[in-house]
């Protein structure tokens, strides 16, 4: 059992919440109260004093009051017997599936602009040991901006064929995340980079796209659609240099 006992009311609500969102079985006390039979491990907080002292016996995790779900983790990782190797899977796409987990066990799940996978991905591997983060090889282009911003991270290439599953009812919404499960769950092989060159047929999305945003429906050239498919320019910057090199043309339109 995980008994949680702090005075720290940020860290207690945290961790209960955190707790009961996993539906994990625990029982709170006050700091130095005797803990019931049968207690494994001991949340705490950081500032909390003479917890460990007090049951030498007992693991004990002090949580920061800023991230409890990291200190959630840890303990159910050592009622575990060990933590294991942190993997994220990703499944990219224009909202990435991102899953990361722990000993073979799924423990955060996430679906992020893809602007913003990078830094989830960092966040969740800071302080791992030998992490690893595999994304799969589908929507090429995405996936290797990922690649491109994740350049000193240690990150495997896998076969996302038949990852992800069917769907049933009430299931929609969910297929990146679980896609991004399975993909963690394969080897991969392991890159540095990935230097694609866009089909025309991605290109021709890209200026589809950049028309669609353009408030005069504009569209950019095919330079311009090739830097954004290498991650050199988002559409948006690519429309402001189209808009500046017309404006220098003389064309107003």
């Amino acid at each position: 059992m995980i008994v949680v006992a702090t005075e720290d009311f940020e860290v207690y609500h945290g961790v209960v919440n955190e707790l009961r969102e996993r539906s994990v079985e625990f029982t709170t006390r006050e700091v130095g109260e005797d803990l019931p039979e049968g207690t494994r491990l001991l949340v705490t907080g950081r500032d909390d004093e003479g917890v460990h002292e007090a049951h030498p016996a007992v693991d004990v995790v002090r949580a920061d009051p800023d991230d409890p779900r990291r200190a959630v983790e840890e303990a159910l990782a050592v009622l575990r017997g060990g933590p294991g190797r942190t993997v994220v899977g990703v499944d990219p796409g224009d909202r990435p599936g991102i899953a990361v987990l722990s000993g073979g066990t799924v423990v955060a799940a996430f679906q992020v602009p893809r602007s913003e996978t990078a830094d989830v991905v960092r966040r969740e591997i800071e302080d791992s040991v030998d992490p690893v983060v595999r994304i799969g090889d589908g929507a090429r282009l995405a996936g290797a901006r990922i690649v491109e911003a994740l350049s000193d991270v240690p990150v495997e290439l896998v076969d996302e064929t038949g990852t992800t599953p069917y769907l049933g009812t009430g299931a929609r919404g969910m297929g990146d995340v679980l896609a991004a499960v399975n993909i963690a769950r394969l080897e991969g092989e392991r890159i540095e980079g990935r230097d694609i060159e866009p089909t025309k047929g991605e290109l021709k999305v890209i200026k589809s796209e950049s028309r669609e945003r353009s408030e005069n429906n504009r569209t950019i050239g095919e330079d311009l659609a090739r830097r954004v498919a290498r991650g050199e320019l988002t559409v948006e910057e690519a429309l402001a240099e189209h808009r500046g090199d017309r404006s220098e043309s003389g064309d107003g339109s």
